[in-house]
């Protein structure tokens, strides 16, 4: 099936991404794996005609965003986010009223209609330095409280919180990281900041997935506990393999980062399924968030 999936995926030159929270058998027969804005960049600047994305929903969506000439597949279109899902467009242009239509960052995790009625958009990895980029000293957050409360602890802005999260890594208590650092001690905990500020508090590092796995390859330390989806563990084991990486939980577990199967990948590409597009309108508005950050 594998060699089934590359020839076709020659065939009709296409690309396939997928997010670090992958199942390893589709990590290993991608093109590129990591984060999800990096990997939407990274296809949009290659030759290829067809995008296949083995993550969720809001990823292929952004890199229809950045790539609208090309076409962009989903291998599971009913592959979510929940958090993602906490905001709506609706609901945002009545909060930027009522706030007074203060600035509005919101994380890439989120839909291209959410995208569209932001300003500017972050990841994990930079949202501090957007949120300094604001000339204004109040901004709404969506759609996640945690990141948004990691950023606000870490500037003097007063940032308002969108009332969402991830529930897997809401999940993450301080008790569960306490428990795993009396299980390995002296490995170093490295969180991620969708983790709730007294997981964060508890951190030797904080990071996203593909920092996490550049911190671990060049720090001295040869042992660490992973505050993220439990997907992580495979692509940092790989990248380290003579370092030992472990699960600050085991409830740490996305479903909808696991619909993506062998099978459905190789449909996907033998009758071009699951193809993932945004209306120009929306298109135009949620690439200038995007690009104002790439920019920055």
């Amino acid at each position: 099936m594998k060699d089934k999936i590359k020839a076709l995926a020659k065939k009709r030159n296409t690309i396939i991404l997928a997010h670090n929270y992958q199942p390893p058998e589709i990590q290993d027969i991608a093109d590129l794996c990591g984060d999800s804005l990096e990997l939407s960049i990274k296809a949009s600047q290659t030759t290829a005609d067809i995008i296949v994305f083995c993550g969720v929903h809001f990823m292929a969506e952004t890199a229809f965003i950045l790539s609208p000439d090309k076409t962009v597949l989903l291998p599971a279109p009913d592959a979510g986010c929940p958090m993602a899902d906490m905001v709506d467009p609706v609901s945002l242009r009545e909060k930027k009223k009522a706030l007074g239509h203060i600035p509005v960052i919101t994380y890439v995790n989120s839909s291209a209609a959410v995208k569209a009625e932001s300003d500017i958009c972050c990841t994990s990895a930079n949202v501090i330095k957007v949120v300094e980029s604001i000339k204004t000293n109040e901004i709404l957050m969506t759609p996640d409280k945690n990141l948004a409360l990691y950023a606000a602890s870490r500037t003097s802005k007063k940032i308002h919180l969108w009332e969402g999260f991830c529930p897997f890594h809401n999940t993450l208590t301080a008790q569960d990281v306490i428990k795993a650092k009396n299980d390995h001690p002296g490995a170093l905990f490295i969180a991620h900041p969708e983790c709730p500020p007294e997981v964060l508090a508890l951190a030797d590092e904080i990071k996203s997935t593909s920092g996490m796995i550049k911190f671990a390859g060049e720090s001295a330390h040869t042992a660490f506990i992973m505050g993220t989806e439990n997907g992580l563990l495979y692509p940092i084991s790989k990248a380290c393999p003579d370092k030992s990486f472990y699960p600050a939980s085991e409830k740490m577990l996305c479903p909808d980062m696991k619909k993506i199967t062998l099978e459905n990948l190789l449909e996907c590409l033998e009758t071009l399924s699951g193809r993932i597009t945004v209306p120009e309108d929306i298109r135009k508005k949620a690439l200038g968030a995007v690009q104002r950050m790439i920019e920055l």
